[in-house]
């Protein structure tokens, strides 16, 4: 058996037309979904970018040792395991951090093929790096964008190697902003739309002059535009796929790293909050102030093909940590004993089976007046304890060091999480919060690091 994974960056669930949202326009993956199984109680885990990625080749809970840096030399990948079983292996991508400051994500790959020209220039504190060229003021056309480059490239990918066993990894960073997709697609959300809209500014909208209701409206339809776009190259390959009659042994995985919030709890309109740190030299890259993971961020979409399994969906929990052990299970390979998710094709075929019985949300643990890479590649500093998010079946608890900082929602009638329910449930509180610390201690998080958080601090 074969396997394509995608991975589409920053794709909330209600941005795909087979989650539900009747106004989304993404045939090619509502499509995908319906001889697929659409797993409903899908969550990342370590978050955000890069991190997540870490996961997604090791099938760890990389938060609770690693930070955004290179994976560590004696990790294994499902790549290494996979061309040491003599299986073609490929990765195609344009996320602009795979490679960047011997990150070390192309390991195990026989070919590693990055499409180059994302932007990215670090300033102050003595470093500046432009490795890309931003070439998007000189898009013309839609194949200039790069989920098309990105697409266009596996689909010669496959034309040279579809009568291959292989597995093929796409990872296109759209529709991380900035959303700039061709007008036309923009348009199927606000018609007329002349291309004005809020900067991803990390925080809480209300609190910046010239940042208006309307114009985040503006923002998520650009957004919804790109997506769109994104869903157009999805098509183009499978049916490609199709015409190659790849559909007969070959797994599609589509999913996302994470979320993004559009104006939700209070504002919020980026993935973190981010700050101006008073104690930061002149110069330095500002800081990160305290930044929830809701299910805005933390619930994604995931739909698995695999050929002979009926379509359906499954609505237990799981995670990012799944897929690599997932992967391994479908192309009938050993899964190494150092991976911590499990293989979720058992569920795939009896959906009555349970999921996990919680998943943890998390930055890379840090404390306070820590730094880390988390965004853009660039070191800053925290100016409060990293929060976690630990989600069970009913309950999800936004886990805050902070005295009152924490946060308790219930799943079965609050999907939104709109009221904070901590005070009334503070036993449901006490209880998740040492699930967590049982997580801690078992993925071996260092002692500094999980010192702050053995307290409940309601």
């Amino acid at each position: 058996m074969n396997v394509i994974w995608i991975v589409a960056d920053t794709v909330r669930c209600d941005a795909v037309g087979a989650y539900g949202n009747e106004k989304m326009h993404t045939p090619a993956l509502d499509a995908l979904a319906a001889k697929s199984v659409r797993f409903d109680r899908h969550y990342i885990a370590s978050f955000p970018t890069m991190p997540a990625r870490a996961d997604f080749v090791t099938g760890r809970w990389t938060m609770s040792f690693m930070q955004w840096e290179p994976l560590p030399k004696d990790e294994v990948t499902v790549a290494d395991i996979l061309t040491n079983s003599g299986i073609l292996t490929a990765a195609i991508v344009d996320t602009p951090f795979f490679l960047r400051d011997g990150m070390g994500y192309d390991r195990g790959f026989l070919t590693f093929n990055e499409i180059p020209g994302h932007y990215y220039v670090a300033k102050g504190g003595g470093r500046r790096r432009m490795d890309a060229v931003d070439v998007r003021p000189s898009f013309r056309l839609e194949a200039d964008c790069f989920a098309p480059q990105t697409f266009a490239k596996a689909m010669q990918w496959l034309e040279l190697h579809y009568k291959e066993d292989f597995f093929l990894y796409i990872d296109t960073w759209d529709p991380h902003e900035p959303w700039n997709a061709p007008r036309y697609y923009t348009e199927l959300y606000w018609p007329g739309h002349d291309g004005d809209q809020a900067p991803p500014i990390y925080g809480y909208w209300p609190d910046f002059p010239g940042i208006t209701e309307e114009k985040v409206k503006k923002t998520h339809a650009s957004y919804c535009g790109e997506m769109t776009m994104v869903d157009t190259w999805v098509g183009n390959l499978l049916r490609q796929a199709e015409y190659m009659g790849l559909m007969e042994n070959t797994a599609i995985i589509f999913t996302t790293d994470h979320g993004y919030y559009f104006g939700e709890h209070g504002g919020l309109l980026g993935k973190m909050v981010f700050a101006r740190d008073p104690e930061a030299a002149q110069g330095q890259a500002g800081a990160w102030a305290r930044s929830p993971l809701y299910e805005e961020v933390t619930a994604v979409p995931l739909i698995i093909y695999v050929p002979g399994i009926p379509a359906g969906t499954y609505s237990g929990l799981t995670s990012a940590v799944d897929l690599m052990p997932t992967v391994l299970d479908i192309m009938g390979q050993e899964i190494p004993s150092s991976v911590e998710g499990r293989s979720i094709m058992p569920m795939m075929k009896a959906p009555s089976l349970p999921g996990h019985d919680y998943v943890i949300s998390a930055l890379p643990f840090i404390n306070a007046g820590d730094t880390d890479l988390s965004v853009d590649h660039i070191r800053r500093r925290g100016l409060t304890t990293s929060m976690a998010t630990i989600t069970t079946e009913e309950w999800s608890l936004l886990y805050d060091v902070e005295p009152a900082g924490s946060e308790l929602y219930n799943m079965s009638s609050d999907r939104k999480q709109e009221k904070n329910v901590i005070s009334q449930h503070t036993d449901i509180a006490r209880e998740l919060h040492q699930t967590f610390v049982k997580f801690l201690h078992e993925t071996k998080v260092p002692q500094r690091l999980m010192e702050p958080r053995l307290e409940l601090r309601l």
